[in-house]
């Protein structure tokens, strides 16, 4: 969707994993790799990756793909300054931004073309893919709001977003639960393999 951007936030330090968990195995490939992947194949017409703890790693193996990568230096106060170094790098031209985790592989184009279309359906400025009535991740905020999220306190975060603008928030409903997990633990990591696993057998099966 011409302007249209999507802003992957990579800059975490992982503490709760132990390890840089963006460089984790994944459908052979790694966690950030599958990300990007999934937001090129989506409606977006390009992608900012914000890089942070672990960004030599992340940046050289994510080289490859015809993205912008931005460095947020200030990436340990919390995700509120990774997305304020997203919006910064974007072209003048954006008129809305995605924004989705680094560490949530499982969502794919499928539900980033959602909230895009959602907005054009709804005419809403802030879009979030709810479901089971849990609101989650991509977030689809209107380049109006650009402003606004750059002077957010940190302390609030991105949420408060809808908070303060509840009447221009629209909720797609979706049947996909992936939108509502991310992989925070190994714990979490390894219930996502199998997840997958399970899946891989159930079209082996049904070929």
């Amino acid at each position: 969707m011409k302007g249209v951007w999507v802003i992957v936030l990579a800059a975490g330090e992982s503490k709760r994993m132990g390890s840089p968990k963006m460089l984790l195995p994944w459908k052979g490939k790694t966690i950030i790799e599958q990300v990007v992947e999934n937001a090129l194949a989506s409606y977006v017409s390009g992608v900012v990756l914000v890089l942070g703890a672990g960004s030599y790693g992340i940046k050289s193996i994510t080289s490859r793909y015809d993205i912008i990568h931005c460095y947020n230096a200030d990436y340990q106060s919390g995700m509120l300054s990774s997305v304020r170094c997203g919006l910064k790098a974007l072209p003048d031209e954006c008129s809305a931004v995605v924004v989705m985790p680094g560490d949530q592989p499982m969502i794919g184009a499928d539900e980033i073309n959602r909230v895009i279309t959602a907005r054009g359906r709804s005419g809403k400025g802030i879009v979030v893919p709810v479901y089971e009535g849990r609101r989650g991740h991509p977030l689809l905020i209107d380049s109006s709001y650009r402003e606004e999220v750059m002077a957010l306190p940190e302390n609030e975060g991105l949420r408060a977003l809808a908070a303060r603008y509840p009447g221009d928030v629209f909720e797609a409903e979706t049947d996909d639960p992936s939108v509502v997990r991310d992989i925070d633990t190994r714990e979490d990591y390894l219930n996502e393999l199998k997840i997958i696993d399970k899946r891989w057998k159930r079209r082996s099966d049904s070929n």
